[in-house]
């Protein structure tokens, strides 16, 4: 049953890692049917370590766009550009989750905290969704340091478990007139270090001495996490082409329910 669970769990992280639903908050969740073994430490451990191969599917998956070098390992200018502004919006993340990481863990890690970021960003997403909003930022070239940074600051709302990375940082460019597409790509290039950030703080403080048959559960749920996000992030890629994101609003409203209801019962 624990290769059964570290599956069931890596496809919970593949899938939601990069939707705007909340991998945490989903995690939360489930990790309270969902135990690998008898060291409820080390499936914390698990769940941080399986985000590493999901941000490696962002890495292949945009690989074009993000590699820096030209032929010859010259430095492409507009990737390097590119590369600056995700590290710019990085920055706030990287001091507020330094800065408040026990505090995070030891006051909002708990389904309460999920269900309320989750209905209160489901609303907000509907909200957005019936407003009519002005796109000046057409590329990632039109898309300024300054925006850049505003957008780092909206994935800080992140650190709320439930509320969502990908949410947070899409909303923010949506609001910031970005289209669709740079929105979703620029949250996607972000996660690349936040997530090595968050996933690397969280290693050393949890450490990584596990037995053998850990390493093994960690391997077949990496290889599971990154086949996972990878298809999703294709499915997503193509899905806001044309259509809004609503349907996530939704989702986020019913299961945020669903825990206040289950919590009742």
């Amino acid at each position: 049953m624990d290769y059964v669970n570290a599956v069931l769990l890596a496809v919970v992280e593949g899938v939601t890692e990069f939707l705007p639903i909340s991998s945490t908050g989903h995690l939360i969740l489930v990790e309270q049917w969902l135990t690998l073994g008898n060291d409820p430490e080390f499936t914390k451990t698990f769940l941080v370590a399986i985000q590493l191969p999901a941000i490696l599917s962002v890495i292949v998956y945009f690989w074009g766009r993000l590699w820096p070098f030209q032929a010859g390992f010259k430095l492409d200018p507009g990737k390097v550009l590119l590369w600056s502004k995700v590290v710019a919006a990085f920055f706030p993340a990287a001091v507020l989750g330094f800065l408040f990481d026990d505090f995070i863990d030891a006051h909002l890690f708990n389904p309460f905290t999920v269900m309320v970021a989750l209905i209160v960003g489901g609303v907000v997403i509907l909200a957005i969704e019936r407003q009519t909003h002005a796109e000046h930022i057409a590329s990632m070239a039109q898309l300024s340091f300054r925006t850049a940074v505003l957008i780092g600051l909206f994935q800080c709302l992140a650190m709320i478990p439930g509320t969502s990375r990908s949410a947070s940082s899409i909303i923010g460019a949506l609001l910031l007139g970005a289209s669709r597409t740079v929105a979703a790509e620029f949250s996607f290039f972000l996660a690349i270090p936040t997530m090595v950030g968050a996933t690397g703080l969280k290693l050393l403080k949890n450490g990584i001495g596990f037995s053998a048959h850990q390493w093994a559960l960690l391997a077949v749920g990496s290889v599971v996490s990154f086949v996972v996000a990878y298809a999703v992030i294709a499915f997503f890629m193509q899905f806001i082409r044309n259509r809004t994101f609503t349907i996530f609003g939704w989702y986020r409203i019913a299961l945020g329910i669903l825990i206040l209801l289950l919590s009742f019962a």
